[in-house]
């Protein structure tokens, strides 16, 4: 017989499955996480089935084999232990509010979010837009049409923040779905039946590629903080978003190797990028280390903090130049496409643009980093030229 558990193993258990030995299938599972939980195993119409208990400490030893011994004697009765559980699930959904559910579904959903706001912002935007049409109504009482009027009603104050209250909302019934606190979901597409919501197109405006030059030269010229012209040359030299450059650290930079690798929690797609960095590129770096400070920051603003996206955007505006600053990713890949025999996926490499194609993005493991390099130093060049040459890439 194996070993029974005690109060302190439990505690200082490694991940893995550990038995409690008394013979009722009562088990302590420890994730990588450390994590623990309650599990027990029994064998009922000749199956064997595992029936969670509950985490711990919430659930003490103690609580666990009580709840144990009592599941063991039922299934030894021929009654059905899962069953009874179902029953009690069902009965807590009654009782269970929708701003109960939306606390829990937060919880259990937020090591999985990359955003340290999210979990804020997601509770929060429940609060003002949903938790006043629904929010103390049982999970099991909510209808389609409560919540359409609270996301209408969302819409009609803020469309734009509408699509991920329902979304929210959606995810809330899942949750409860899962639990089996629910058999349907009142907050699909579907059940909702929503008018269509008219999107305002984003206008990334983006300058013809030969007046990137000019437009450079426009803020370089300007009278504007020397971080924040710098960030915007250097913005346009690597075509990265403005958050990853705003963002960018110093232990990022590898002046010696000429790259600049950002981690896969600042990028988009979740996924590390290595930046080459050209000539041009390194120089802006040399004369930011001037305004180093201990922020760590490549580009911080006056006060040492991250610069916003909006300094970059007005110091832009103001200074007349037609594009916004994500524009000039834009000017990048129609050079690229127009002015160099450079294979579309190097471009598309160079943006950190994902395939759309599942597959074949899974066989394509070269990020073409050193046909990138050759790339990034071609579009340094123009930018630092008047004429408009066809480029050839080796």
């Amino acid at each position: 017989m194996a070993k029974r558990l005690t109060a302190r193993s439990v505690d200082n258990l490694g991940p893995g499955r550990y038995s409690d030995g008394a013979g009722i299938g009562l088990m302590l599972w420890v994730s990588e996480s450390g994590a623990r939980s309650w599990v027990q195993r029994l064998r009922l119409n000749g199956r064997r089935r595992d029936m969670g208990l509950g985490p711990y400490p919430l659930i003490t030893l103690a609580e666990a084999r009580e709840l144990a011994q009592t599941n063991k004697r039922a299934a030894l009765k021929g009654q059905d232990p899962f069953s009874e559980k179902r029953r009690n699930k069902a009965e807590a959904a009654r009782r269970l509010t929708f701003a109960e559910a939306a606390e829990r579904t937060r919880d259990e959903l937020a090591p999985s979010w990359r955003g340290k706001k999210e979990p804020q912002a997601f509770l929060s935007s429940l609060k003002t837009y949903a938790f006043p049409y629904f929010g103390n109504t049982e999970l099991a009482e909510i209808s389609s049409a409560d919540i359409r009027r609270a996301v209408l009603g969302c819409r009609a104050k803020v469309p734009n923040l509408s699509v991920k209250v329902q979304h929210r909302i959606l995810s809330v019934f899942k949750w409860s779905i899962a639990e089996g606190l629910r058999e349907t979901n009142p907050a699909t597409s579907e059940a909702l039946a929503l008018p269509k919501m008219e999107r305002k197109q984003k206008n990334n405006r983006a300058l013809p590629y030969a007046e990137v030059h000019n437009a450079i030269e426009t803020v370089k010229a300007s009278r504007a903080w020397a971080s924040t012209k710098l960030a915007i040359e250097f913005t346009v030299l690597t075509a990265a978003r403005s958050g990853e450059v705003r963002g960018t650290r110093w232990e990022e930079i590898d002046m010696a190797a000429a790259v600049w690798t950002i981690s896969a929690e600042r990028m988009k797609m979740n996924r590390e990028h290595r930046v080459p960095l050209s000539g041009r590129a390194l120089n802006v770096l040399k004369d930011a280390e001037a305004l180093r400070d201990a922020s760590g920051l490549v580009f911080p603003s006056v006060r040492g903090k991250q610069l916003s996206d909006m300094t970059l955007s007005k110091l832009v505006k103001e200074l007349g130049i037609e594009s916004t600053v994500h524009g000039f990713r834009s000017s990048f890949r129609t050079w690229a496409q127009e002015r160099t025999n450079v294979p579309g996926e190097v471009a598309e490499a160079a943006l950190a643009h994902v395939k759309a194609d599942k597959v074949e993005a899974a066989y394509a493991r070269s990020d073409l980093f050193e046909k990138r390099r050759k790339l990034m130093e071609r579009w340094a060049a123009f930018l630092s030229e008047s004429g408009a040459k066809v480029a050839r890439i080796g």
